[in-house]
């Protein structure tokens, strides 16, 4: 089968274009031939293809004046779907599968691959479909979802994205693009969610959704290469993004208060608290990968992820619980769907720093003896929930489903 992987950029920026590479690889060892198409940038690993890939425009960093000029684009990137339509005549896929799009790519891509009969699976990684600024929380960081009714307006007065009026309002004005003009609906043959929260909270949004939908975690790709590790470590650890809807600032107030070590791995708008931070019992280690990022994971004691909003299926959960590492996680979004309170780790209220200090304290508290049953089952959901076989099995159901049906 010829299957083309699609996404805004080519390189690991975060957890969509993790799984972007890694179902490649998968689709790969199982026989298939696969195909990139992505933006091109500075930091976009070399690919035999990427003469196809569009040239990017950084608009998150642009000034005001480029960022105008740039406003076509950013709505219906036609230089994209030139270089798409070019690109599959030269080797036509028999699907093709789309991780992240919009204001990038964009739409205009799912219409050339319609034009030319290839059915489209989609993976939804966050909530770009239905909330503007994709996260679900106004320029305060709460949560807010004013943008049922359809009045994206709201994203503009909220100043939803990074408290900047113009990016929120050009937000603003792509979600109504999508509405009105170019809708993504249209071309989609199948939506791959990666929770259940999102399936519900997409639904609830786009009546009608889940009839083309299905739940499909996302998988660990070198699981059985990774040997556990079930003794405790000294240390909590905090790995990802440093940014305000991640919870840092919540989970770096309990550590203070409960008086225990965190490590913190990761790169973000919110590193500069390394400078104002004082607690010698937090260590920021700044951006880590490969052998050194295993180390870090596997001597710790338990993985923290407080995040403060609808977080989707967050890799830190299923790559900790590889290693045999049980987590600590917020109560909301998708996370209770992997996270079993008291057999896997333990859930606290998202925001709340002294119920995160208590669950801190209680899980410190825990035995050798209690820390290794935490640890197999950790182990065991990561064995039977993402394994990358069973991952591979159903992948490749939803591509047949759609071709036969095109």
């Amino acid at each position: 089968m010829k299957i083309l992987q699609i996404n805004n950029q080519h390189y690991l920026k975060g957890g969509a274009h993790r799984v972007y590479f890694d179902s490649a690889t998968l689709l790969k060892e199982n026989g298939h031939e696969v195909y990139f198409f992505s933006l091109k940038e500075e930091l976009s690993i070399p690919d035999e293809n990427d003469a196809f890939f569009s040239e990017a425009i950084d608009f998150r960093e642009s000034n005001f004046v480029n960022k105008v000029l740039s406003v076509k684009s950013f709505l219906n990137n036609k230089n994209a779907s030139d270089k798409l339509k070019e690109y599959i005549k030269k080797n036509k896929p028999d699907v093709a599968h789309v991780h992240l799009f919009m204001g990038g790519l964009t739409t205009a891509i799912l219409k050339i691959l319609k034009d030319n009969n290839i059915p489209i699976v989609h993976t939804v990684h966050d909530y770009r479909l239905i909330c503007p600024s994709y996260l679900f929380l106004d320029g305060n960081g709460k949560i807010c979802e004013k943008c049922k009714s359809g009045r994206f307006i709201n994203c503009f007065t909220n100043k939803c994205s990074d408290k900047s009026l113009t990016q929120s309002s050009i937000l603003a004005i792509d979600a109504y693009y999508r509405k009105y003009i170019k809708s993504p609906y249209e071309y989609i043959d199948k939506y791959i969610f990666v929770s259940k929260f999102s399936y519900n909270k997409h639904n609830e949004y786009q009546k009608g959704i889940n009839l083309k939908s299905v739940v499909l975690h996302n998988f660990i790709s070198n699981l059985e290469d990774i040997k556990p590790n079930n003794k405790k470590g000294k240390y909590f650890l905090y790995l990802g993004r440093l940014s305000r809807e991640k919870g840092v600032d919540t989970l770096i107030n309990a550590v203070e208060k409960a008086k225990v070590n965190l490590k913190i791995v990761g790169n973000g708008p919110l590193f500069k608290r390394k400078e104002t931070c004082q607690n010698k019992n937090i260590e920021f280690l700044g951006f880590k990968t490969g052998v050194e990022l295993w180390g870090i994971i596997k001597n710790a004691c338990f993985i923290v992820v407080p995040s403060e909003w609808y977080e989707n299926n967050p890799l830190s959960i299923i790559e900790s619980y590889a290693y045999g590492k049980p987590v600590i996680g917020s109560k909301i979004g998708g996370i209770p769907e992997i996270l079993k309170h008291d057999k896997t780790g333990y859930l606290f209220d998202h925001g709340n720093e002294e119920n995160l200090k208590e669950v801190l304290l209680y899980a410190d508290s825990k035995s050798e003896e209690e820390y290794e049953i935490l640890s197999k089952n950790a182990r065991n959901f990561a064995e039977s929930y993402f394994n990358p076989t069973k991952h591979y099995k159903e992948l490749i159901n939803i591509y047949k489903e759609v071709i036969k049906k095109q």
